[in-house]
């Protein structure tokens, strides 16, 4: 967002100042839905795994969140607005309000604690045995997530409209899809040339 030149009233020196949102002059390099459901489950397998390490629940619960903080608001705010699982896909989260910037640490917190919550009840779901429990522990991130699918234009989750935040695409990053894709390439190439050579 940028001011728009002050506009002076007569002699009244009276400034109005305009906010205009480069969202409508630039569109934005959205990323599609499946890239960002790989990047946060990069980041939340991470977290489930060194949460896992500790077996008293509400022990497990601080873990969890302390380390989803750590990676998702400490991590990011230091790394150009990238965690772990954005970095390995090429993807940085912005603030909607500020053209290109990071958002500051209270909407970070406010997003990932939105988000964290949520994805501590899918881990908890997904560790229990009953079908039941999974389905209901793991809806809140499914309405949370799915908003997106609605939103065309910014494709906002619900902790980002809340914490107005959007995801958009980054130069900086490992591109792990693109390689995966290529190393598939390679692997499906060499076997088809071992098959011919035995023929």
């Amino acid at each position: 967002m940028q001011l728009a030149p002050c506009i002076r009233a007569n002699k009244n020196c009276f400034l109005k100042i305009m906010y205009i949102d480069n969202r409508d002059e630039k569109p934005l390099p959205q990323v599609p839905l499946d890239r960002r459901a790989y990047a946060f489950l990069i980041d939340f397998v991470l977290v489930w795994i060194m949460s896992s390490l500790v077996n008293n629940s509400f022990l497990r619960f601080l873990l969890f969140m302390l380390c989803w903080f750590m990676l998702r608001v400490i991590v990011v705010d230091k790394n150009y607005g990238q965690s772990l699982g954005r970095w390995a896909l090429d993807m940085k989260i912005i603030d909607g309000r500020f053209y290109r910037r990071i958002p500051p640490l209270v909407s970070l917190a406010k997003r990932e604690g939105i988000l964290g919550f949520t994805a501590f009840l899918a881990m908890v779901g997904l560790n229990s045995f009953n079908l039941l429990w999974l389905i209901s522990l793991v809806t809140p991130l499914l309405v949370d997530c799915g908003i997106a699918l609605g939103d065309d234009q910014y494709s906002q989750t619900l902790h980002d409209r809340l914490a107005n935040t959007m995801i958009i695409e980054s130069r900086r990053g490992f591109s792990l899809d693109l390689r995966l894709r290529q190393w598939t390439r390679e692997i499906k190439h060499t076997i088809r040339q071992n098959r011919n050579r035995r023929r």
